[in-house]
């Protein structure tokens, strides 16, 4: 079974790693889950961003939160779980590679001081993530691939202590169940999303899922729910009155946090700098240096 290639090159997988007196396929993966405990270990909190559709702003919240952890002085990790649209190694503004060291592969330094680990640090930005099974059939060992990889991407590289690791996972219900598969019951996940009538849908859906694998603190975090405009001062909803109220009430979760609409968010991440640490004082980074206390204190 071969793993994700770029540009011809694979990428190790669990069985080119595990303890080579492993015989069989399911010795090789309980040698990795070993490993990968002993490196959850060493985390003291392991918070996952989450959402139930793309663009809504997950990425730039799990960016954001690993900033502001970071530069309140915490000792912060950030893993991007979204293998195939990775974007979080150049939102912290991590760069070069990943190297190996004397006790794993070594992060890269991204502001702050946050530890990045991303595959857009493993592969170009312009060559794509193909997952290849046995006769070519990827389509159908993608997930046990992927699942393969992101359990790597833990349990190979050297973290050290970590007050918190954030994971940035791909949209998908089914993301949030497969990451309880593998680490266990997350200590806080944050289900992102806007808050219009589409979302909601689907918030109830992972909401219910985490309750059944009995996560404790969940926070919502509606994104872009209004917009002040920068001549007259002026904050209007984007989707509708207490909206985000209306989807916590629907999905039974709690308000964690209501991002307001900034260009800049989009921008500053975009040129690897956080909107918490290149603009403080708007009121977007304001909200989401509060999201990153909240969490620190759950």
């Amino acid at each position: 079974m071969n793993g994700p290639r770029e540009g011809g090159r694979p990428i190790r997988t669990y069985h080119e790693v595990a303890d080579p007196r492993a015989e069989s396929v399911a010795e090789q993966v309980a040698d990795q889950g070993r490993r990968l405990r002993a490196r959850l270990a060493s985390i003291d909190r392991v918070v996952a961003v989450g959402s139930g559709k793309g663009g809504v702003g997950k990425s730039a919240t799990s960016a954001n939160v690993a900033a502001a952890l970071a530069a309140s002085g915490r000792s912060v990790g950030a893993l991007d779980a979204d293998l195939d649209g990775p974007s979080l190694a150049r939102m912290l503004g991590a760069r070069g590679g990943l190297a190996r060291g004397v006790d794993g592969i070594e992060p890269a330094a991204g502001v702050a001081g946050v530890k990045v680990v991303s595959m857009d640090l493993l592969a170009r930005e312009d060559s794509p993530v193909r997952w290849r099974g046995p006769q070519g059939h990827g389509s159908l060992w993608q997930s046990v691939i992927e699942t393969g990889a992101l359990r790597e991407l833990i349990s190979d590289v050297a973290w050290g202590h970590l007050d918190v690791l954030v994971l940035d996972l791909p949209p998908g219900t089914e993301k949030l169940a497969r990451l309880i598969d593998l680490v266990g019951r997350p200590d806080v996940v944050l289900l992102v999303t806007t808050p219009s009538e589409a979302a909601r849908g689907v918030v109830a859906r992972s909401a219910s899922l985490l309750g059944e694998a009995g996560v404790e603190r969940v926070g919502l975090v509606a994104n872009m729910g209004s917009w002040t405009c920068p001549h007259c001062g002026v904050t209007e909803p984007l989707f509708g009155a207490d909206g985000a109220r209306q989807l916590a009430r629907d999905a039974d979760l709690e308000v964690w946090a209501e991002i307001p609409f900034d260009a800049r968010v989009s921008a500053d991440t975009d040129d690897g700098l956080p909107i918490v640490l290149g603009a403080p004082d708007r009121p977007a980074a304001r909200a989401f240096a509060a999201l990153a206390e909240r969490v620190a204190r759950s």
